[in-house]
């Protein structure tokens, strides 16, 4: 074979590699039917989240997910897909590609990897109605300020009542 492809096949090898260890999860679709109207489309949405979407040869992709120790992966990859690399976090690639393929049946979600570990279509689901990070830190503090802010209202209405009677 001659260096140069050699070289090159090596090269994309290694992107994904790459781009699987950088992301939260990394989500495998099958785009077959999907017109490059709603493919483009889906791929802006995915931009928007944090989410990067890229289509690479199975064989390619196999040989990345064998050398990170995702064999698994390979059960999954038959037919044209695509790799969904979320970088923000875990939650919002997955998130996407359900709120896509709930008004588009085209696009099929096939399974992933998230956080190191290889998932089936039906976790990535569940993991796709889960909050976001934002949304957790969000739920966390205001959990936290609730005592605070029940506490400022009843010194407020003690004090209230103290100046209604003078």
């Amino acid at each position: 074979m001659n260096e140069s492809i050699r070289a090159g096949k090596t090269a994309v090898k290694d992107e994904i590699v790459g781009s699987i260890k950088k992301a939260q999860s990394t989500s495998v679709i099958e785009y077959r039917g999907l017109t490059v109207k709603e493919f483009e489309s889906l791929r802006r949405d995915l931009r928007k989240a944090g989410a990067d979407m890229k289509v690479f040869k199975n064989t390619f992709v196999a040989k990345a997910s064998e050398e990170l120790g995702f064999g698994d992966v390979d059960k999954v990859l038959e037919g044209p897909n695509a790799l969904v690399f979320s970088n923000k976090d875990s939650v919002s690639g997955p998130k996407t590609l359900l709120k896509f393929a709930k008004t588009n049946q085209k696009l099929v979600i096939k399974g992933g990897i998230v956080d190191g570990k290889v998932v089936s279509a039906a976790d990535l689901k569940t993991i796709a109605t889960l909050p976001t990070k934002e949304g957790l830190l969000s739920m966390l503090l205001s959990c936290l300020n609730a005592p605070v802010s029940k506490f400022a209202r009843a010194v407020q209405a003690v004090a209230d009542a103290q100046s209604a009677q003078n």
